[in-house]
């Protein structure tokens, strides 16, 4: 294995270890702090972190506005609360040395209001900002008001290409590293275009090579490229390491991390990651964001997959084959199916699945009453999260707030089940807290199999994060 040095970001020696982002109270200051320390960058997710009382109680994310505006409104100060509280708490532990970042969605709601928030509430606490999920064309600006480091997030040299052009060229001096976010083998959502193909992995090495060749014809040589997705032991990627064709580069870690005595996620999801086998994450396109996203294919995605295969596609008015009549809803308005699909939507309501919804492609899908209501349920608590939510047809721009397309009850509350997700516990008792578990959305980098594979884990061994910084130092 060869020897693992430092690397130059943003003026600073590091160790090319970088902490993965992952939000909604996964990626916490104590998580964050503790890799800083141990001598990588540490990364603090800004997406509706935690917020704690004077006593240091958590804060519970409840809603009292009347409509979804009001509530997204309540959300982005949750969201600044928290990330301040946790951009703090980070600084603390890694000390005035160690560096932190902190990690936004541009996608998300209220996005930049959200993130200068918390830059003006926590000064100095935050070295960087690493953003992705979208184009952030803004991301400079934003770093340029506030004298700090950014990190774009990209899948392709296209797509840093088109940034650079646009924006990133005026403040070069502040991009402290380009990202390549892998789109087959990265945890929770990913870049995937419509031109790619999501069953077939590309390489990645010559697409990292494409997009230094980029950064080169703008003298950026020496900037970093972070590796993200699919990294797991260094010595698989020691052909990458002091590459001369490939320049500086870094690597993330966002799923190992997940599995340290700091991080935060509930026991019963750690559980869950040391039983994974290999096949168990699954790239799919259930996301309200549109994005596709990779986690784990527990119960919660069946239910999902499952009612896009109770589908159907109808027309208001008798055409072609489609001159079956069906009543849909409470006031059974007519809708026309063709003679084949009357057979499979009645075997799906013997089968309970008694309720049809429509979506926004002029199908039907077939859902348990039980579930219906908790859809429409689902759709009306609608806080904003996003910046256009396809769930709920949300959109938080104005004037109208909508996206102008019928909500899709085929995607689900991501708000919902990620804040279930990360604030489980077993107090209920271990059973209670596995169905939980098994019944909401696990993101999962695709190596997360490997938790029960690796000896680093035997006997359920579980690392503090400096214990697994060491370990990855070795190669493994």
């Amino acid at each position: 294995m060869k020897l693992i040095n430092t690397v130059r970001v943003a003026g600073r020696d590091v160790l090319p270890l970088v902490e993965g982002g992952k939000g909604v109270s996964v990626s916490t200051g104590i998580s964050a702090g503790h890799w800083a320390a141990a001598g990588g960058i540490g990364t603090v997710s800004a997406v509706n972190a935690d917020s704690y009382d004077a006593d240091g109680h958590r804060i519970p994310q409840t809603y009292e506005g009347r409509t979804r505006r009001e509530r997204q409104e309540e959300l982005i100060r949750y969201a600044i609360d928290g990330g301040i509280a946790q951009a703090r708490r980070a600084r603390e532990i890694a000390g005035s040395s160690g560096m932190v970042n902190a990690n936004i969605l541009w996608e998300m709601g209220g996005a930049e209001q959200t993130i200068e928030g918390i830059l003006e509430g926590a000064p100095g606490c935050l070295d960087g900002l690493t953003c992705g999920a979208g184009m952030p064309y803004r991301l400079s600006e934003i770093a340029a008001r506030h004298n700090i480091h950014y990190y774009p997030i990209v899948s392709s040299a296209r797509a840093f290409n088109a940034l650079w052009k646009r924006s990133y060229h005026k403040t070069a001096e502040l991009l402290g590293a380009v990202v390549y976010e892998d789109p087959w083998r990265a945890g929770g959502h990913n870049g995937l275009s419509n031109t790619e193909n999501p069953l077939a992995p590309e390489d990645p090495f010559p697409r990292v090579l494409a997009l230094r060749e980029t950064m080169r014809k703008y003298g950026l040589d020496t900037t970093p490229i972070v590796m993200a997705g699919g990294v797991w032991w260094l010595e698989e990627w020691e052909d990458w390491i002091e590459n001369p064709d490939l320049g500086p580069i870094m690597f993330q870690f966002g799923t190992r991390p997940l599995l340290t005595q700091e991080s935060p996620i509930p026991e019963a999801w750690k559980r869950r990651l040391s039983t994974l086998a290999e096949g168990d994450v699954y790239l799919n396109r259930f996301s309200p964001t549109g994005f596709y996203s990779s986690a784990v294919n527990n119960h919660f995605l069946q239910d999902l997959r499952g009612r896009s295969e109770r589908q159907v596609a109808y027309s208001s008015e008798p055409v072609g084959d489609h001159v079956e009549p069906y009543g849909v809803g409470p006031r059974k308005r007519l809708v026309y199916v063709t003679r084949e699909d009357v057979h499979r939507m009645a075997a799906w309501e013997d089968e309970g699945f008694v309720e049809a919804m429509r979506t926004p492609d002029s199908t039907l899908i077939f859902v348990t009453s039980e579930d219906s209501r908790q859809i429409v349920a689902d759709q009306a608590a609608c806080m904003g999260c996003l910046s256009e939510c396809r769930f709920s047809n949300w959109s938080q721009r104005g004037p109208d707030y909508t996206t102008a397309t019928k909500a899709d009850p085929r995607s689900f509350c991501i708000q919902k089940t990620l804040q279930t997700m990360a604030h489980t516990d077993d107090s209920q008792g271990k059973a209670a807290a596995d169905r939980i578990v098994d019944n909401n959305l696990m993101f999962s980098g695709t190596n997360g199999w490997r938790f029960g594979a690796d000896p680093f884990y035997a006997d359920s061994f579980v690392p503090t994060v400096r214990q697994l910084v060491e370990r990855i130092m070795t190669g493994r």
